[in-house]
């Protein structure tokens, strides 16, 4: 059986990832395709309980070295438990975030080397990482208002961090689709949620 397809969303708070996952996942299926839809931090029973560690409380609860390890051992038991069993079964992943979201937002924005990231991604997760990364690109102001309205006060740890934090997160995510073209693509999250939908699936096109 050939292996299954690995896609991750990335993209900073409001990029509106987790409603173009949906909808990125039903126009796979309507193509015949068998597709897993899952997310980070979380996607396990191991996996969900450090989410609520890591998004619950006060935005200085973890340093971001803390928050690394804490990343890195949720994304080692979703690995584990889903990723891979379903890729190894030939099924399509679709994950809202993987390691990319550890090295810009640990890395990037919290300053902890992406050396060592990729240190802790490699004794977790065995080095995995998706056959292709979608980044979600949306001006700053108006993924604060995307957030804004969705959340209100009810933002998680990171969605309450200062702009000058998500200013160094969004430069973070394009320094890294910028240095591996051939995984990452940018797509314009701005606009009609089809039309953001038809700019990922064209994304996609040469994965077959």
């Amino acid at each position: 059986m050939a292996r299954g397809r690995f896609i991750s969303l990335e993209g900073g708070e409001g990029a509106g990832k987790s409603t173009q996952l949906k909808r990125l996942a039903s126009a796979l299926r309507a193509r015949g395709l068998d597709v897993v839809e899952t997310r980070e931090p979380g996607g396990s029973p191991g996996a969900e309980a450090i989410r609520t560690l890591l998004l619950e409380g006060e935005v200085d609860r973890w340093t971001p070295e803390t928050e690394a390890l804490l990343f890195a051992a949720a994304r080692a038991d979703h690995v584990a438990r889903v990723i891979r069993p379903a890729l190894d079964s030939g099924r399509w992943v679709l994950a809202d975030r993987f390691i990319d979201s550890s090295l810009a937002y640990q890395g990037g924005a919290g300053g902890v080397g992406m050396a060592d990231i990729m240190t802790l991604h490699g004794i977790g997760s065995h080095g995995l990482l998706p056959d292709r990364t979608l980044l979600l690109d949306l001006p700053q102001g108006d993924a604060a208002s995307r957030e804004a309205a969705r959340d209100g006060d009810n933002r998680d740890r990171f969605g309450r961090k200062d702009g000058a934090y998500h200013q160094a997160l969004a430069a973070a995510f394009r320094a890294l689709a910028e240095a591996d073209p051939a995984r990452f693509r940018t797509v314009d999250a701005t606009g009609a949620p089809e039309a953001v939908t038809s700019r990922l699936l064209a994304a996609l096109d040469d994965l077959g």
